[in-house]
């Protein structure tokens, strides 16, 4: 392994450590529920699920797991349900 890619990797793991540097702007995920697997997605400051309660509700165990898991890699301006 060359020097260059040294220096690559110990940055990385810098980062990696760094959380406050990310910033996740839009994604979408497969969370497993207790019945069925649920696509949340978040994108442009917003959250959505496609579970049914999210539907009437606007947030659910779905999306609110997953604020939590990325506490503090989300803009500052991203709604969050407590």
């Amino acid at each position: 392994m060359d020097y260059g890619m040294i220096g690559k990797i110990e940055k990385a793991k810098r980062y990696a450590e760094e959380r406050d540097r990310i910033k996740f702007t839009s994604f979408s995920v497969t969370i497993q529920g207790e019945n069925n697997a649920h696509v949340v997605t978040f994108d442009d400051n917003q959250w959505n699920c496609d579970c049914s309660f999210f539907k009437t509700r606007g947030v659910c165990s779905h999306s609110m797991a997953l604020e939590r898991v990325l506490a503090g890699m989300l803009p500052e301006s991203a709604p969050t349900s407590g």
